[in-house]
């Protein structure tokens, strides 16, 4: 075990180091001069010269990389020149709201897909195994900014049920908090919980042509032992692996949900600072991103790790 840790903790650190390069250079290929368009529309030219020494704009490429690796490794990850606010800040505040959106939305997924994968497995070709299929084909086919127009119209405008818009903490308010995140969680876990039903249903049906599940059957064992216990149990490591990249995708921001349910989360943040070429914001919120993608891989192969035997061997 420890040594399997060692070795993943091992390629994090060149993974990290590839991926700022990408971060940094793929953004410098962005068309504009960032410091004319933080002037404003004047433009003044010692503004500009201001901006263009501030951001290091006057040093070559390398050199700005250097000077933004060593920031972020004492843990700057620069400020941002629109909202005058250092991005860690930026992130701390958009961040939390994404991360309950993505496991409210995980939950959701997980406690549809796997009963429902499991089912369509265990009686393959039978109704519900096609019910189960037409969910997953709907859930895959619905776009989700759709999906929500139309829940804000029936559950808010017509029924009243839920808030349109907005989000409340939780802190300040708990049940205002979950009614308003309920309809977006709901959104982007139905395609989610498309996805993972299907690798569910592949994964049992080929645990359940196993030699040993066949030999549990034969011992005498009880149908939901053999199903749960034995079957599902090494079902799990796709399972795990493909959840840890759907969390990964939420915890990226899921734009369009949170367009259409206004809230604050890692989706506006980051296109908000695409579009006015806040290099700083960007930098920051896509390394925080691809570290999150890290992490939860890692996560991932340490469950798969323990719940395998076979992997421990």
């Amino acid at each position: 075990m420890l040594e399997f840790l060692l070795k993943r903790l091992a390629s994090i650190v060149p993974t990290l180091v590839f991926v700022s390069i990408l971060i940094f250079g793929l953004q410098q290929l962005l068309p504009g001069d960032p410091a004319l368009i933080l002037a404003g529309e004047e433009q003044d030219p010692t503004v500009v010269a201001y901006l263009h020494k501030k951001l290091h704009l006057d040093q070559p490429l390398p050199v700005r990389y250097g000077y933004w690796v060593r920031d972020v490794l004492h843990g700057d990850l620069g400020e941002s020149m629109r909202l005058q606010q250092p991005v860690s800040a930026l992130i701390a505040q958009k961040l939390p709201v994404t991360i309950e959106l993505s496991l409210l939305a995980m939950a959701v997924a997980l406690l549809v897909s796997i009963p429902a994968g499991i089912v369509a497995a265990v009686g393959r070709g039978t109704a519900w195994d096609y019910a189960a299929n037409a969910f997953a084909l709907w859930g895959l086919s619905t776009p989700n900014f759709w999906l929500g127009i139309l829940m804000i119209l029936l559950f808010s405008v017509q029924l009243g049920w839920f808030p349109a818009s907005g989000y409340v903490s939780p802190f300040v308010n708990l049940r205002a908090n979950l009614l308003g995140m309920a309809m977006p969680a709901f959104v982007l876990g139905n395609s989610i919980a498309a996805v993972l039903m299907r690798h569910t249903r592949s994964a049992m049906l080929e645990v359940l042509s196993a030699d040993y599940v066949r030999t549990a059957r034969a011992k005498g064992l009880s149908e939901p032992v053999v199903v749960l216990k034995h079957a599902f149990r090494n079902a799990l490591t796709p399972i795990i692996t493909l959840g840890a990249l759907e969390l990964g995708t939420l915890l990226s921001g899921a734009v369009l949900t949170e367009q259409v349910f206004t809230i604050p989360g890692f989706g506006k943040l980051i296109v908000d600072a695409v579009a006015n070429r806040d290099f700083a914001v960007v930098q920051g919120v896509v390394l925080i991103t691809a570290l999150a993608y890290i992490v939860l891989n890692l996560l991932a192969d340490l469950a798969s790790f323990l719940i395998n035997p076979r992997l421990r061997r």
